[in-house]
């Protein structure tokens, strides 16, 4: 017998060796991965998944996100209906509403943003255009076709009662770019973006997204999944909302949360901290979803549907995961 305990006390100490070692894969395997498409890379609307990562918030939850970034509406839904995500964030929303209708299995989950209060309209600083009255006929740029930069345009134009020329041009760096080389007349930016270029005049802006008042009680850009993932996932997705939405009670209490999106975003520290004064923070809350019904008879006119959603329907399309 005795020469029987060190071979027991041995393999006790295996085991417990054992255990060890497979603690921290058992944790990691807790958190479950979620693949977020997020439009336009930079903006405040857009760092709240990657910043609430980095702090640690949606670690709490047991979730694990990994971003990727898109151009707009179009390529969003696109990857959404693939299943190469799991969310889509800030696809406009009569964008999916006409998916919805056409029979895309997509599902509203939240909103992405309410209101127009963000946006930013220039020229270049020696335009001759001086404000929206001189804009008739003039191009303007939006992200994609179907964003809700391209039905913010449109409203624009209807607001000041000018014409304009929705073009496509890409992400506000690109947009910036296309401005400047004369290529198009007005740019299009989220705050806080280019207010430096706005202090040194190499821009001059025309207009704001305060201006259409219209707009500020319309989710004008939305959270999407797939329906199938929404059925499979609901609890992750539930999850995602809670954490999402402690990140942002984060953003707008926390001096640090400033200071980490400057670093992210690569934007001076003194225009980060602007950011919070452009968009409050209801703005972004996804469990908000207002002025769909008004946004349903723009979307008729624009042909994004043939006509408005049902109750039925609209219950089916929106579902926020709580």
């Amino acid at each position: 017998m005795p020469s029987s305990l060190p071979r027991r006390f041995v393999l006790r100490q295996f085991l417990l060796t054992a255990v060890s070692l497979l603690l921290p894969t058992s944790v990691a395997s807790a958190e479950d991965q979620l693949k977020v498409a997020i439009g336009q890379r930079g903006g405040w609307e857009q760092c709240v998944s990657e910043l609430g990562q980095n702090a640690g918030i949606f670690k709490r939850h047991g979730l694990e996100l990994e971003t990727l970034y898109t151009q707009g509406s179009g390529e969003t839904i696109q990857i959404v209906l693939s299943g190469s995500v799991d969310v889509g964030i800030g696809p406009g929303t009569h964008a999916v509403l006409g998916a919805f209708a056409k029979g895309a299995p997509i599902r509203m989950i939240g909103a992405s943003f309410t209101g127009a209060r963000d946006q930013l309209y220039y020229v270049r600083g020696d335009s001759p255009i001086r404000g929206m009255q001189d804009a008739e006929g003039k191009t303007i740029g939006i992200s994609t076709s179907g964003s809700s930069s391209n039905m913010l345009a449109l409203a624009l134009a209807k607001h000041f009662g000018v014409n304009l020329i929705p073009t496509a041009t890409g992400n506000y760096s690109s947009t910036f770019t296309q401005v400047m080389t004369r290529q198009i007349d007005i740019g299009f930016a989220q705050a806080p973006f280019l207010l430096d270029a706005v202090e040194d005049g190499r821009i001059r802006l025309v207009a704001k997204g305060a201006d259409m008042p219209e707009v500020q009680d319309q989710t004008i850009r939305a959270w999407i999944t797939h329906a199938d993932n929404l059925a499979r996932r609901k609890d992750v997705l539930a999850r995602y909302v809670t954490a999402y939405r402690e990140t942002l009670d984060w953003l707008y209490a926390s001096p640090e949360a400033v200071k980490a999106y400057a670093a992210w975003s690569g934007l001076a520290e003194r225009l980060a901290r602007q950011a919070p004064d452009y968009i409050t923070k209801d703005s972004l809350d996804p469990i908000r979803i207002v002025g769909l019904d008004d946004m349903m008879g723009d979307a008729v006119k624009f042909k994004y549907i043939p006509a408005p959603l049902t109750k039925e329907q609209l219950a089916t399309l929106v579902q926020v995961p709580r």
